[in-house]
């Protein structure tokens, strides 16, 4: 498609209730020229699409989820601003399409009210009509048409059914927009918005030509009547503060005065909007909607009193999850040796090509150490975000936020909380985004300051590689159960543990509160897509790939280039030249009959290039603020080495594996038959050993140590900075990292100093 045929394409918005198939349904019309981005000026995201239906060149823009379109948070205003054309550097709306739940039409129908209030031309598709079907419903769609004044497309969008038709509506929508229906409100609350709206005009009028809006919107002369009604019916004020920042002094008493004169009228705000949207439904759904003479037991009715029940359904759950971390090690194993022999084969190829020198070393020890070592783990982000696309997609992850409400009730928060947190398990960024769902600020930002306890993705290699180096390989139940996934699950569980700590401490200190209320909606079960579970997984990876090859490579580079200079010859290796020329002189002169004790010499040979490679690390400037900061990092179990790789992991936790590898790498072991059967990190860290006593740095105890570590402390510079713009404030960010990186250093202190009497070294 062309930019010219871009900037002429009709724009198509997608409304509707969560779990209605909405972004099914966007796939399915958009295709693969889809983008996701964020609006102009906030943090929502949106996501866009374009297609040609019948020589038009469409946008369509998949708009989130709502139950309403009464706005009470910024994400709903951006909605809201989008459909009346109020968001700025965005195409107005030509058409909206409504997207409904046929099982569930009387509450999905409510928001269609409100879309078509809004004046646009509306296409509404009734989706899911085969589980309409399947409960014995049957629905009239041509008199639900007539009724609502809009057309109504039957589509089945997981399956492409219905879609051609729905294509058609929408066209002729836009050739021949269908006149706005009936105002459903009484005659007296429409007086008050045609009063109210002229006097705004004035004020908006009035406004200074040089002054700005109130609002990121652009400025116009008149508001658009839907917004001039939903400023009279929230008495939360939210809107006024939205459209009027600079002049409530003038707006407030006049939608205080009107409010005041609907409840005289017998029409109280906000009540009057459910009472006059049901009643008009209910004129609207007689006789559209047969029902069978009784209720229908479906399939997930059945399902659900297992999943659901308060015993059964977290015993299942609990398994579910188990099943998923032990998969993540046993079904990734051979992929991930793959790509180990490759990374190894590529750095063997390297090294044979290119003379020695620190461009060689840049190449191998630096970048392709750091992201040959963390690309090895792209299989279990691969596995573990396919797991979990296929239990949002067939509806499970509803049913865990219904049983997490149980737990998180005495906590002070809601099972609503349970969608942002669950996020966390991918990245903190995009969950500390969606609490702006969460309706009241202290429920906002208690979620906010747990949310970095959830373990993210990028936490997953630093498990991966410990416990596959120090957790030994033992399994029960004929190997369904093994220790390596219960030790990967008990670190997800470590987050989980502290974080509900931490909100009950937070809701009992800080964020005093009632807890809030939760409700939520069931969707039917569903096969998976195969298509969706896909794309969401490569969606995952291409993002883990796309950090290993930018921010990892940049990091790890650094970390080389602090390992490697200033790479003085003549102060490191000026002690070992002297045995270095007496042992190549007793090789030259041993005969090659004599082959023990010529690998005897080869061997203290080796042993001797070590040692000058460790001299080299620890005159490097890494090796110098190593060794400064080691007698911190030291009652935790760890070496100047481990502690220079967590410094340089704040900004980022992923890179931390990388910047072992460069470490490692730079003063590796030249044993090639110790690392035959190993990955080369997992051989280096077994290999690893402290420099004044000799003994291996890693053990089981410090591995755990290092892991719980990674596991509460919050080193990722984007969490930080999204923290500051969702508070809009430096302090509760910097509160964030303080108590974050205290209870982290404290966890790893306790285990570390138990473990080693408890267990194995």
């Amino acid at each position: 498609m062309t930019k010219a045929s871009l900037q002429t394409a009709c724009c198509v918005a997608l409304v509707g209730n969560p779990n209605t198939g909405k972004s099914t349904l966007f796939s399915a019309l958009a295709g693969v020229r889809q983008r996701t981005g964020n609006y102009p000026g906030v943090t929502v995201e949106k996501k866009v699409g374009h297609a040609i239906v019948d020589g038009q060149a469409f946008e369509f823009v998949d708009l989130p989820g709502a139950y309403s379109l009464a706005p009470r948070s910024l994400d709903e205003m951006v909605t809201v601003d989008v459909l009346v054309g109020r968001q700025p550097h965005e195409r107005p709306i030509d058409c909206v399409v409504s997207v409904v739940d046929a099982s569930n039409l009387e509450r999905n129908l409510y928001l269609v009210s409100q879309t078509l209030a809004i004046g646009k031309p509306v296409v509404v598709a009734l989706n899911m009509i085969d589980l309409a079907r399947a409960r014995g419903l049957e629905i009239d769609a041509a008199k639900l048409s007539e009724r609502l004044g809009a057309p109504v497309v039957p589509i089945q969008a997981n399956e492409r059914r219905g879609l051609d038709a729905l294509r058609a509506a929408i066209l002729r929508a836009v050739a021949q927009p269908t006149p706005v229906p009936a105002d459903p409100f009484p005659e007296a609350f429409r007086r008050e918005v045609d009063g109210l709206a002229e006097a705004l005009g004035e004020i908006v009028r009035s406004r200074p030509r040089d002054a700005p809006p109130a609002s990121d919107a652009p400025a116009t002369a008149s508001l658009p009547r839907y917004l001039v009604e939903r400023l009279l019916l929230d008495t939360s004020d939210y809107i006024e503060g939205h459209l009027f920042n600079g002049q409530r002094e003038q707006v407030a008493p006049l939608v205080r005065s009107a409010r005041e004169r609907l409840a005289e009228a017998g029409a109280p705000t906000p009540a009057i909007e459910a009472m006059s949207r049901y009643e008009w439904l209910a004129r609207a759904l007689e006789g559209v909607v047969t029902r069978p003479a009784t209720r229908r037991v479906t399939p997930t009715d059945r399902i659900d009193r297992v999943l659901t029940h308060k015993v059964w359904g977290m015993l299942v759950f609990g398994l579910m999850m188990l099943v998923v971390f032990t998969a993540v090690f046993v079904v990734a194993a051979p992929a991930m040796d793959a790509i180990s022999d490759g990374v190894e084969a590529v750095a063997q190829a390297i090294e044979s090509r290119m003379s020695a020198g620190a461009l060689r070393s840049m190449v191998v020890q630096g970048a392709l150490a750091g992201v040959g070592g963390v690309l090895v783990f792209l299989p279990q982000i691969l596995i573990l975000f396919f797991f979990i696309a296929v239990l949002e997609d067939c509806g499970y992850m509803a049913r865990a936020a219904y049983l997490m409400d149980r737990l998180m009730t005495p906590l002070g928060l809601s099972g609503k909380s349970f969608i942002p947190l669950l996020s966390s398990f991918a990245c903190a960024v995009p969950a500390i985004m969606a609490t702006r769902v969460l309706e009241h600020r202290r429920d906002r930002l208690a979620t906010i300051l747990v949310a970095p306890l959830m373990s993210c993705s990028a936490r997953l290699p630093v498990y991966a590689i410990l416990i596959q180096a120090f957790v030994p390989e033992r399994s029960w139940l004929f190997g369904l159960v093994r220790l390596q996934g219960l030790t990967l699950l008990a670190m997800y569980l470590v987050g989980v543990v502290v974080a509900a700590g931490v909100a009950l401490a937070l809701r009992r200190t800080l964020l005093r509160g009632p807890t809030p209320p939760f409700v939520l909606e069931l969707p039917t079960y569903k096969w998976p897509q195969a298509g969706v579970v896909v794309g969401r997984m490569l969606e995952r990876g291409w993002s883990f790939v796309y950090r290993a090859g930018t921010l990892i490579l940049a990091v790890t580079i650094l970390v080389w280039a602090a390992g490697y200079f200033p790479h003085d010859r003549d102060q490191v290796e000026a002690p070992f030249d002297a045995r270095r020329a007496e042992l190549n002189a007793k090789l030259a002169a041993t005969p090659p009959a004599d082959a023990l004790a010529r690998e005897a010499i080869e061997a203290q040979l080796a042993t001797l290039d070590n040692e000058t490679l460790a001299a080299y690390q620890r005159q490097s400037f890494l090796g110098r603020a190593g060794q400064w900061i080691e007698p911190v990092v030291r009652p935790l179990g760890w070496d100047w080495r481990i502690g220079s790789a967590v410094i340089a992991s704040f900004p980022a936790r992923e890179v931390v594996v990388g910047v072992l590898g460069v470490i490692y790498d730079l003063g590796r072991k030249l044993d090639a038959e110790a690392d035959e059967d190993r990955s080369r990190l997992v051989g280096q860290l077994r290999d690893a050993r402290w420099d004044d006593t000799g003994a291996p740095v890693y053990n089981l105890p410090v591995a755990l140590s290092i892991m719980v570590f990674f596991a509460l402390c919050c080193q990722c510079a984007s969490t930080l900075a999204v923290i500051r713009r969702e508070t809009n404030s430096w302090g509760w960010p910097a509160f964030t990292f303080a108590y974050m990186t205290g209870l982290a250093y404290l966890g790893s202190l306790a285990v570390y100093q138990i473990g080693r009497l408890v267990l194995p070294v």
